[in-house]
């Protein structure tokens, strides 16, 4: 457990990120928040782009945040090539556990500091009952994600409905379900949930909203209502795309909208986005129109982060999650299922978005006793008896049953 000065220091790191004092100290820890930030953003772009490849024609919305939390709380369980894998999709090489966790526990915190905008950050663990893990493991996660623990019984049906209430309350009913049903094999749940509610620094007057077209990628239109306002806005004019950023609040939290020239090839553009491009903005007097837009996404990420490199985490005899329960070779946890679901309305006033990423983790064979697989493909004996009296009223062997 960290002791009561390192948390002090580390509340005080982050107050003088936050307010600005200390110039020399502010931009120590000003680099150190930004090593796990670059990560996560990194991270999170390809991991859009992956979702993207096989998801032409679809809105496509993640949180790379929620994601990145989600996965480091495993990672902290994760050892050999498994944890060598989990690195370098998560964009964590030459970072210790250490320095990933301290890192995530400032970002966080920072994010929740903002006064100008309401962000809620929350994460669990939901582990079956009875299921021992390292007491190291739950420790990390409880200091540095602040991870609540709890154990249910995975077989009782309200263990569902108990999960499920706490990612709605976490994401103010945004997401009201992140579990549909639990595995027998599953031992763990690792959640990340997070809320969203900004409003325009500038809000947009709902009555120069208007319906107009929008034109969709095959080329046919729809009716849409767009927003309209003018002013200086930070903006970016690309050899092909224009760019604009619309802060909430104080200005520390904006939303940044890129615009593919309309004979540009969308995905293309996508595919050979620079995040540099983030940093290349100043600011222009201009007008906006944006359309109004409510998404709603949902999504298992385990095919995409194979693809990306942590098969073996995935791999039901090779993934080595040692450091989170001890468990024996027969018995090896895995992860089962990345499941992400994402929501986000922007409107006159603002924006409301709300995330949450499951990590479920099972095991090859159940902890005690091993599920049976009865398979009736040779002679067999069967008896047809009333249970109220023991009577008998058939028995049978059967040797043939194609024989009618």
């Amino acid at each position: 457990m960290r002791n009561q000065g390192s948390s002090d220091e580390l509340e005080k790191e982050i107050q003088r990120l936050v307010s600005g004092s200390d110039a020399s100290k502010e931009k120590s820890h000003e680099m150190k928040a930004s090593n796990i930030a670059s990560a996560s953003t990194r991270f999170g772009f390809k991991l859009f782009l992956e979702l993207l490849r096989k998801g032409k024609g679809w809105n496509i919305l993640i949180s790379p945040t929620s994601i990145a939390a989600a996965l480091a709380m495993t990672y902290n369980g994760a050892m050999g090539d498994t944890k060598r894998g989990m690195e370098e999709t998560l964009e964590l090489q030459g970072m210790s556990f250490e320095e990933v966790n301290r890192e995530n526990a400032a970002l966080i915190a920072g994010l929740k500091e903002i006064d100008s905008v309401q962000i809620n950050i929350a994460n669990s663990l939901w582990g079956k009952k009875d299921v021992p893990f390292n007491p190291d493991f739950i420790q990390r996660n409880r200091d540095f994600y602040e991870a609540g623990v709890r154990n249910l019984d995975f077989s009782d049906p309200r263990s569902i409905s108990i999960i499920n209430a706490w990612v709605s309350e976490k994401t103010a009913g945004l997401i009201k379900k992140i579990v549909d049903e639990i595995d027998p094999l599953t031992i763990l749940i690792l959640i990340n949930a997070i809320y969203f509610k900004g409003k325009w620094s500038n809000v947009f007057n709902k009555a120069d909203t208007k319906e107009g077209l929008f034109t969709l990628l095959d080329g046919k239109q729809k009716n849409v209502h767009f927003m309209s306002q003018s002013g200086r806005y930070p903006y970016h004019r690309g050899r092909d795309f224009q760019a604009i950023s619309l802060p909430y609040g104080d200005g520390r939290v904006s939303m940044y909208i890129f615009l593919p020239d309309k004979k540009v090839d969308f995905y293309g553009f996508l595919n050979n986005f620079n995040l540099d491009l983030l940093h290349q903005f100043s600011t222009e007097k201009g007008a906006i129109k944006l359309p109004r837009f409510k998404l709603e996404y949902s999504i298992s990420l385990n095919d995409a982060l194979k693809s990306l490199g942590m098969e073996v985490a995935f791999d039901e005899d090779k993934a080595d999650f040692s450091g989170m329960c001890p468990v024996t070779s027969q018995d090896n946890v895995y992860i089962y299922k990345v499941v992400h679901k994402s929501f986000m309305e922007v409107n006159e006033e603002g924006t409301e978005a709300g995330a949450a990423t499951k990590v479920e983790m099972n095991t090859r064979a159940l902890l005690g006793p091993p599920p049976f697989n009865m398979v009736v493909d040779h002679p067999f004996f069967c008896v047809l008896r009333d249970n109220a009296t023991d009577a008998i009223l058939f028995m049978g062997a059967v040797v043939d049953p194609s024989v009618m």
